[in-house]
Formats: structure tokens, C-alpha cells, sequence
């Protein structure tokens, strides 16, 4: 009596064999990338200049939630909107939040009276500034002498110094350092929205060319 033949598995004829093998191949490095992507750390954040302060404030729920930021896109200023104010005094503002829990506001960073640079919100995290806006740039708040808004002369050339290490550290274009007002209509900083020849002239002093930088 003849023995049936066991049935095995068939065998892909050989000229789909190759195109099947690369297929599961490439289905295994997808899934290999999903995974690191999704569980890869952070950028770090970028290591300020020895003329930038470090003030951080503690972590809390109204100035500091330690979130961090999705990207770098942009820079946004802002002015503190309380004239005669000093950086020291705004970040006590901003630290004071957690106790009073009256708002959430905070600053990457803040540009005093004297020129004076404090470094609030590490540049990876979010801080709390530019509403929409705030997971995906950095904010700097400015101080001012008066109502007219108008930024002094120590202060700008301090904030032209920062802003320019920011936009060659993360590699920005002109069009991606803006005003609050470019965000949400606010006018603020005040004095740019009411001068905007003025807030070009300030563009101008930025190189954005990253040149051999």
C-alpha cells in the first residue's frame, strides 16, 4: 500500500522570494525606528553664555511645570508690560505664582533695565508666554523704563546679543523671531507694534546668514 506524502508548508516560487524577504526586512527596521523615535530622550538644552544669569525657578504648576518643549521654532518678545520694573523683580513675579496661584506666566528668559540677562525656564522646557505658541519657541520679556514701552539702550544691546545666540544655536530665520502681537494680536511689545519700521531695524542687527557658525 503506497504511503500518502506528508503535506508540507509550500515553498514561495523563487522569483517572489526575495521581494517577500525584503518586505519583512524593512517592516522590522520600521517598527525598530517607531520604537527609538518614541522613546529617544530630548534634545538637551542649550548651555547660556557666562553674561546670561542663571535664576531658574523652582518647578511649580503656574511658572515652571518642567514640561518640555516639542521644538525650537522660534523666539518671541515680549515687554513686562510694568515700567520701571528690573529683571529681578519680574522673576520674583513669575516665582510668587506658585504661592498665588493668580495666573500662569512665565519667560525662557528676561532682559533688564541695566542689561541685565536672567535665565528663568531652561531652553528644552516650556514657559508659559506666547498662548498658542508656547510649546514650540522660547520667550524672552524685556523690561522697560516708561509707558512708551520703548527699550533703553543697555537693554537692547543685550537683547541683540541674546537673541543672536539663540538664532545661531537653533539655527533660526528671520521670519521665526516675532513679537506676541505676531501670535495673539496683544500689543506687545508695545513699542514695536506701534513702530514696526522700528522692530525691522532691529531685525536688521541679527545676522541670519549661520555662516561658519
Amino acid at each position: 500500500m503506497a504511503r500518502r506524502k506528508k503535506k508540507g508548508r509550500r515553498s514561495l516560487p523563487r522569483p517572489l522570494r526575495l521581494p517577500a524577504i525584503l518586505a519583512g526586512i524593512a517592516l522590522v527596521l520600521l517598527g525598530v525606528w517607531l520604537l527609538v523615535s518614541r522613546n529617544s530622550a530630548p534634545a538637551p538644552a542649550a548651555v547660556a553664555p557666562d553674561w546670561v544669569e542663571q535664576a531658574l525657578l523652582p518647578i511649580n504648576e503656574y511658572s515652571r511645570a518642567g514640561e518640555t518643549l516639542e521644538a525650537v521654532n522660534g523666539i518671541v518678545i515680549h515687554n513686562t508690560g510694568n515700567p520701571g520694573t528690573t529683571a529681578a523683580q519680574n522673576r520674583s513675579y513669575f516665582a510668587g505664582l506658585a504661592d498665588s496661584h493668580e495666573t500662569h506666566a512665565s519667560s525662557n528668559f528676561i532682559v533688564g533695565l541695566k542689561g541685565e540677562v536672567l535665565q528663568v525656564v531652561p531652553s528644552d522646557e516650556v514657559a508659559y508666554a506666547s498662548s498658542q505658541r508656547n510649546y514650540d519657541t522660547l520667550s524672552i520679556e524685556v523690561c522697560h523704563a516708561d509707558d512708551t514701552g520703548e527699550f533703553g539702550d543697555a537693554t537692547m544691546e543685550s537683547l541683540v546679543e541674546l537673541v543672536q545666540w539663540l538664532v545661531d544655536y537653533f539655527k533660526l530665520d528671520r521670519d521665526q523671531v516675532i513679537r506676541h502681537y505676531d501670535v495673539t494680536g496683544k500689543e506687545c511689545p508695545l513699542w514695536y507694534v506701534q513702530h514696526p519700521e522700528d522692530w525691522e531695524t532691529f531685525l536688521d542687527r541679527i545676522d541670519f546668514s549661520h555662516e561658519n557658525k
